[in-house]
């Protein structure tokens, strides 16, 4: 199936800035009626301003019930539904699991896990009224192999990751069709808002993917209704390779781990 986008009411969370963004303005054009949710509303309201048309702005933490209800009865009541959910809001922290702590933990759970599940449950009797339906969770390279100092943020992103294939299934009788995107890294603000910034590793973000390149090939994978989308070549060269030889990378992960704390 080809998904005409024309038209088609979108949620997207974490619209403020980076992919989120990036989104907005390349869905705007195609005639897309957006909701955008986040929490910073000045952010929100510059994205808004700039798109054709506008946007629908709701200020949210999703990890609150009583946002997350709010962000979808505002889309009803403004659109009359919901045709397009896309779970893109995301923080992480970037340090070794044993030097973190079971605060950052438990938030990087609910923000990356457990707000876009309960949001994935209020929306389903929302989007089963709605044209096309489709739910889009990105996630990351990491949610699909875990990664040193992203532990709590590959372990959220791993449930993401295995949630939407256990729902793939369940919501085919409502004819919903549920995407995953599976971006590598990526030259955005995310970095600016870790929990924790003190791994040892050095990231090269300049060289990461702009977060307009992930942002098209996400829509260009809703349009096709494509099942799941690897996204940049850090990714697809990290994921064929595990797939055939994990054993390798498991080895060359930990040697390179053990020269980083040589002499600490």
């Amino acid at each position: 199936m080809t998904r005409n986008l024309q038209d088609r009411r979108i949620l997207i969370t974490g619209a403020s800035s980076g992919i989120g963004k990036a989104m907005a303005h390349q869905l705007a054009p195609l005639g897309a009626k957006l909701v955008l949710a986040a929490r910073s509303e000045d952010k929100l309201r510059a994205v808004a301003n700039a798109l054709p048309g506008g946007a629908l702005v709701v200020v949210a933490d999703i990890t609150r019930e009583s946002d997350r209800q709010n962000v979808l009865g505002r889309a009803v009541e403004h659109f009359g539904g919901l045709d397009v959910l896309i779970n893109n809001a995301g923080i992480a922290s970037w340090d070794h699991f044993a030097n973190s702590t079971e605060e950052i933990l438990r938030q990087i759970m609910e923000v990356n896990f457990f707000a876009p599940a309960e949001l994935i449950r209020k929306a389903i009797p929302i989007l089963t009224n709605g044209v096309e339906p489709a739910i889009v969770n990105v996630a990351s390279m990491c949610g699909r192999r875990a990664m040193p100092a992203w532990s709590e943020y590959s372990a959220s992103k791993y449930a993401l990751c295995g949630l939407t294939e256990a729902l793939r299934g369940e919501l085919a009788r409502f004819d919903i069709d549920i995407l995953l995107m599976v971006p590598g890294l990526t030259t955005s603000e995310f970095s600016q808002h870790f929990l924790r910034s003190e791994g040892k590793a050095k990231i090269e973000y300049d060289k990461g993917m702009p977060p307009e390149a992930v942002a098209a090939r996400i829509i260009r994978s809703l349009q096709q209704n494509k099942t799941e989308s690897w996204i940049g070549s850090d990714t697809n060269w990290m994921l064929r390779v595990n797939r055939w030889f994990p054993r390798l990378v498991d080895w060359l992960i930990a040697r390179r781990v053990r020269k980083l704390y040589e002499g600490a």
